[in-house]
């Protein structure tokens, strides 16, 4: 009987020692995960508080606003969601989520921003993050924005109309917060920390991206920063200006169906300067298009411009002056005024009165941010002074405009930009000129040691437009190689030092990356440029990166 209880109490103890190693398999494995995602809730953190920790195991139903906010929600792992709360103000409430993978966590941590003025989660990047295996986490900054659904400035920035705080909240305490958590509850989760940390958005997030290796060079180890709106009052202002221009009479009014007639002008002036007639322009800050050759010789028509035309197409390509004549912010580049999703839909509208995308973003900053008057109104608007006045009173929550990234290159930090030349939201030149400063404030070494700037032709907002505009910045399929993605090429800059240089881009067949290639393309180091050399123009090795 004794030998029998021997033997009993042996292999009970094997059985645990085997199920201990093994993870408990698959339901031991899930069954921990659970315990440690519950136990978050516990985590103690300054001036927030976990109020749900749930494992959502691999095929498990989602909440409603996680489905329709990611194409990848039937294919989600199992994944541990956290949800904060944040209030590091009396007037503060940031709605941070992390996500952990139970299995095959990389090691790493992904952030992502936002876009426009924010008030979502980016549940899509977070879907593509945990599931390449990163933990990862987003804010809605403080704020709920229902404007992304309605299109509707009356539904728009209201959040920051007598909340100071709020809008710092949104100008860069809610992602710094986001981050500091983030990193306590993956160690939490883990056990450990995570070995690197990196940042990846586009736009708005662009904007935050440099705000934190400007502010808060420790964050991040890696920053992926997509066309940035970091001079946000510059920005906003400009194309209110823009607005101002268009809507002042109907003489002075673009119509969109003019769009193709200006395109046509544009390349056949300056297509053919890259070495190629391909539909884009290589360099638009070369071209010097000169809007006068498009005017009417007789009656008025689509293909050509009224005198008031031609003003107002010279005003939105050219940078905007102060009272004393000194540019505030650049224009827009020409090229791709036509293309879908273009200016129709970001600068001249369909029609004269009709809001525009950058209107709504105009109309609700001065409304609701600068002037805390619902009854402001574009016809009051006058450049020199609001821009200044935006300035003193936002300037220092919003922009992102320090050049000197000492701090974030001394311990190591690398920052990837990318802008679209054709970019109709924020005009490209504004990223050139941003990274032209950190290279005079740095030091050309020093800034080749932490900064690549990548300027895209024919690519529009983030992504998109008639170029070849697809390096892994927005992908949803599994990472490529670093020549091919981006996002891979920073990592290894920061994992392995090994710098990016010349990135490929794609073209895929309806810009579906399962159907299909059209063509690929160089996209340079700035401030080299791709050049045609000779062979099948659809293909890269066509190409060379020479001097600008």
């Amino acid at each position: 009987m004794e030998r029998i209880v021997h033997f009993m109490r042996q292999w009970t103890v094997f059985a645990v020692g085997f199920w201990m190693m093994c993870g408990g398999c698959a339901w031991g494995q899930q069954a921990a995960a659970g315990d440690r995602c519950a136990g978050l809730t516990a985590v103690t953190l300054e001036g927030a508080k976990v109020t749900s920790a749930v494992l959502r195991p691999a095929g498990g139903e989602l909440t409603v606003d996680v489905k329709m906010a990611t194409r990848l929600a039937e294919k989600l792992p199992a994944f541990c969601r956290v949800m904060v709360t944040d209030t590091p103000t009396g007037d503060s409430d940031i709605k941070t989520e992390v996500w952990l993978p139970v299995e095959g966590w990389n090691g790493r941590y992904r952030a992502e921003g936002n876009g426009g003025f924010a008030g979502q989660i980016d549940y899509e990047g977070m879907a593509v993050a945990v599931t390449q295996g990163y933990a990862t986490s987003g804010t809605d900054t403080g704020h709920v924005d229902t404007s992304a659904n309605t299109g509707h400035i009356d539904d728009g920035p209201k959040f920051a109309l007598g909340h100071p705080e709020k809008v710092k909240d949104f100008g860069w305490r809610a992602v710094h917060d986001m981050t500091v958590q983030t990193k306590v509850l993956v160690k939490a989760f883990y056990g450990k920390a995570a070995e690197h940390a990196y940042f990846t958005s586009c736009s708005d997030g662009g904007r935050e991206a440099l705000m934190e290796a400007q502010r808060f060079p420790g964050d991040f180890d890696g920053i992926l920063a997509g066309a940035p709106a970091n001079n946000w009052t510059a920005l906003i202002s400009a194309a209110t200006e823009d607005d101002k221009t268009l809507m002042a009479s109907p003489g002075a009014y673009l119509p969109a169906s003019k769009l193709p007639a200006i395109t046509a002008a544009v390349l056949a002036a300056c297509d053919g300067q890259d070495g190629l007639k391909d539909g884009v322009v290589g360099n638009p800050a070369k071209c010097g298009f000169d809007p006068a050759v498009l005017a009417c010789a007789g009656a008025e028509n689509d293909s050509c411009l009224t005198a008031g035309q031609v003003v107002t197409l010279k005003s939105i390509y050219a940078a905007k002056k102060d009272a004393a004549g000194r540019a505030v912010f650049p224009g827009y580049s020409p090229g791709a005024e036509s293309a879908p999703g273009s200016w129709g839909v970001w600068i001249v509208g369909k029609k004269q009165g009709v809001e525009t995308a950058m209107m709504y973003f105009g109309l609700g900053f001065f409304k609701d941010f600068v002037y805390e008057r619902e009854d402001w109104n574009l016809g009051t608007f006058d450049f020199d002074r609001d821009s200044k006045r935006a300035l003193a009173k936002t300037g220092e929550a919003l922009n992102a405009t320090d050049t000197n990234l000492k701090p974030f290159a001394a311990r190591g930090g690398k920052l990837l930009m990318y802008h679209g030349w054709n970019d109709p939201a924020i005009p490209a030149l504004s990223s050139v000129e941003y990274y032209d400063g950190v290279v005079r404030s740095m030091g050309k070494g020093e800034a080749d040691a932490a900064v690549r700037l990548y300027m895209v032709p024919g690519m529009l907002h983030c992504e998109g437009g008639p170029g070849v505009t697809d390096f892994g910045q927005g992908r949803l399929a599994a990472r490529g190689d670093a020549e091919h993605d981006a996002f891979v090429a920073l990592e290894q800059w920061v994992e392995a030092g090994t710098a990016p240089g010349t990135l490929i881009a794609t073209k895929f067949v309806g810009e579906d990356e399962t159907k299909g290639v059209v063509a690929s393309r160089p996209v340079c180091v700035y401030p080299q440029v791709a050049r045609y050399v000779k062979g099948d123009a659809k293909v890269a090795a066509s190409f060379a990166c020479v001097g600008n």
